[in-house]
């Protein structure tokens, strides 16, 4: 049993927050609150080979293991959620795209994905349908050579960037539901698909955040991710389990943030002749969040580690991204009650890590659904704990 990184990870991660420190840091609290696109930020990633992270060596990508997956994602997370989420839509389409996708579709998209010279994202959620994805309505007719696809899908990360964007549809009415839902890899140029609005947020800024409306675009068959119908959700979801390590690896990284300000803090300002890192009310804040940080963390690298060993992680990564995002919410808070006021400041940080960290409980599936996940794997004996 092994704890640490490889030293191959420690390189990386070292790179990695050496760029979080320079190129993010100096930047996310003026860039964050004035709404501007982080260009640059993308464009150093794009060099750094990040986009390619879930797209395998021969397609030119970086082929990353899953630990240094989330390790990506804890690192850009501690210095602005935001740009991490960039970067996390992609990196499941690639994935999904890589695993489901025909060979054709590999060598159609995932060299251009690699480099970032194109960006993707995924469309899932509907105005009346998120966490119950087989209520979606998006629906895709086959027409000759072509679908028909009209719907409106919401909560879109990357919407403007992304080629292709894969959209969850129903290409039948079969019964039960996920069997007749399929993913379409759509061409955004294509008449009839819109970015139709930019949507209002609390927090995960700098990305954008779109609705868009598919009314009815043609997409040819040659789309269907693995050329087969009926086969969407069960791709779907096995996306959804990395983007579940993903989304573990972000709350880790706002939860660091947050805890990293804190003490900072606590060790600077004084009170009543001292610093408040003195005071055992402060102290034992600090000695809380830290071991749920930890606790946070190695959840979410043993949920890497064994989507690395090939195994379905459904169970671990539900378990990950529940018990990591709520440690995010309640370091977040912690973090402005230790700074007091200044906390309630937008001039420092911690305002904003207390906007971002909501979204790490609601993102990838609710963490009520992720409770339920982790019950039905226990029950049902597929998942257990203990030796």
């Amino acid at each position: 049993m092994d704890f640490e990184l490889s030293d191959e990870q420690k390189a990386f991660r070292e790179t990695l927050r050496a760029f979080v420190d320079k190129e993010i840091l100096p930047v996310a609290v003026e860039w964050e609150h004035s709404g501007r696109y982080p260009a640059e930020i993308v464009d150093k990633m794009k060099q750094m080979g990040l986009f390619g992270l879930s797209v395998p060596e021969e397609y030119g990508g970086m082929g990353a293991d899953m630990v240094s997956f989330a390790l990506v994602f804890e690192e850009i997370a501690r210095g602005w959620m935001g740009v991490a989420g960039t970067l996390g839509s992609h990196s499941i389409a690639c994935w999904m795209i890589h695993r489901h996708g025909t060979d054709e579709q590999r060598r159609l998209h995932l060299r251009d994905l690699a480099t970032g010279a194109r960006r993707t994202g995924i469309a899932l959620t509907e105005p009346a349908a998120g966490t119950d994805l087989q209520g979606i309505r998006t629906r895709a007719v086959r027409d000759g050579d072509h679908y028909v696809v009209t719907g409106t899908k919401t909560w879109i990360t990357n919407a403007r960037h992304a080629d292709p964007l894969p959209v969850l549809v129903k290409t039948s009415i079969a019964e039960p539901a996920h069997k007749g839902m399929s993913v379409l890899l759509v061409d955004p140029s294509l008449p009839g698909f819109a970015v139709s609005r930019d949507l209002p947020k609390l927090g995960y800024k700098g990305t954008e955040t779109c609705e868009v409306v598919l009314d009815e675009v043609r997409v040819p068959v040659s789309a269907l991710l693995g050329g087969v119908e009926g086969r969407g959700m069960q791709q779907v979801l096995g996306g959804l389990e990395i983007g579940r390590i993903n989304i573990a690896a972000r709350a880790v990284g706002v939860a660091q943030a947050a805890y990293d300000a804190a003490l900072a803090y606590a060790k600077e300002r004084t009170a009543f002749g001292q610093p408040i890192a003195d005071f055992q009310a402060v102290q034992l804040k600090l000695a809380d969040l830290a071991t749920e940080i930890q606790a946070a963390r190695l959840l979410t690298y043993w949920a890497a580690s064994q989507a690395d060993g090939g195994k379905r992680v459904d169970m671990e990564a539900g378990m990950a991204k529940y018990f990591a995002s709520e440690v995010a919410l309640k370091a977040s808070l912690e973090s402005m009650r230790i700074h007091g006021g200044y906390g309630y400041s937008q001039e420092f940080a911690v305002e904003r890590l207390y906007r971002d960290a909501p979204l790490m409980a609601i993102g990838e599936g609710t963490n009520d659904v992720q409770r339920l996940v982790i019950a039905r794997s226990l029950v049902s004996g597929k998942g257990k704990i203990g030796w």
